[in-house]
């Protein structure tokens, strides 16, 4: 296992790294133009706090940066911030450059399987456009696939989209006997209970400076936002379904926001005959985010699959 040190910004190859261009943003998507307000700093920025200007700013992050004419969820989907997300995406194109001689592998051939993509498909969105790669979403919300294909379409963008129709099962059911994948990649629901996230909401509220609102500022249907047993226990159920798919990928990931929960996923993992796991941080502002990720393939092996790539 091998653990990275926390970095103190966002990916260097992350286009938000050094915060956002409003005047670019506004002439590229003028709607945002009424929600942006000038700061007692005197710099640019939205009211985080009000749900349509933030999801006004990912319209005009998605098509100033990502070449996303269109997109549009409703109010109770959850609403992702932009360059946090699409940091995951960097640092997976960095996981498999470790296995390919320090070269990001491009194009359709290289095959993502994107768990609980949501109706917003930000993954999928994101990483097409960065590295032309081809997604497979998950949800299992059958809503949110809908609008999630509506979304592709309209954008001319061939992903693929799956509904996962056994809310017990992660794998199983989407990934057929045929599919071989590089990635997996998921941002798990990590609340325990609908309680629990109302706490986290009240909180992020307090952040923000408001008054609590029923309202989330990033909106979230209770399956993105909480399961039994939280995050914990939603990617240990991954690690131990991943077995029955060793073959079938070469790096399995998830994101982890609780820092204590590492050690209780590291247990789960040395259960289980993998080849190698990292535990990757990422740091987003004041924020550090990380995201684990295990293979059943060694070196050599996935060296040999990497290099065995068009």
């Amino acid at each position: 296992m091998k653990e990275n040190k926390a970095r103190s910004k966002l990916h260097p190859r992350n286009l938000h790294k050094n915060g956002y261009d409003f005047d670019l943003l506004t002439t590229e998507h003028p709607a945002l133009l009424p929600f942006v307000i000038t700061t007692p700093a005197g710099t640019k920025s939205i009211d985080f706090s009000d749900n349509k200007a933030v999801k006004t700013l990912n319209q005009a992050l998605l098509k100033a940066h990502y070449n996303i004419d269109f997109w549009d969820i409703p109010e109770h989907n959850l609403c992702p911030p932009i360059p946090g997300r699409v940091d995951y995406i960097h640092y997976l194109a960095d996981l498999l450059s470790d296995d390919n001689q320090q070269q990001i592998p491009l194009g359709k051939q290289i095959k993502v399987l994107d768990i609980g993509t949501g109706a917003n498909l930000v993954y999928p969105l994101t990483g097409t456009n960065e590295y032309k790669w081809h997604f497979t979403g998950t949800d299992i919300d059958a809503a949110s696939i809908k609008i999630a294909k509506q979304i592709a379409q309209f954008n001319s963008l061939k992903i693929t989209l799956k509904q996962q129709k056994n809310a017990s099962h992660i794998f199983k059911g989407v990934i057929n006997q045929k599919d071989l994948y590089h990635l997996t990649l998921c941002n798990p629901p990590f609340h325990a209970s609908e309680e629990e996230a109302n706490k986290g909401s009240e909180r992020k509220w307090k952040n923000l400076g408001k008054t609590p609102s029923s309202t989330l500022n990033f909106g979230g249907h209770n399956n993105e936002l909480w399961c039994e047993g939280g995050e914990v226990q939603f990617i240990s159920n991954m690690i131990k379904e991943s077995e029955d798919f060793a073959e079938q990928v070469l790096w399995f990931t998830s994101l982890v926001s609780k820092k204590d929960n590492i050690a209780a996923l590291e247990e789960v993992l040395k259960a289980h005959p993998i080849a190698e796991y990292k535990i990757v941080d990422m740091a987003q502002g004041q924020k550090i985010s990380r995201f684990i990720a295990w293979t059943y393939f060694d070196k050599d092996t996935r060296e040999q699959i990497c290099s065995e790539l068009d």
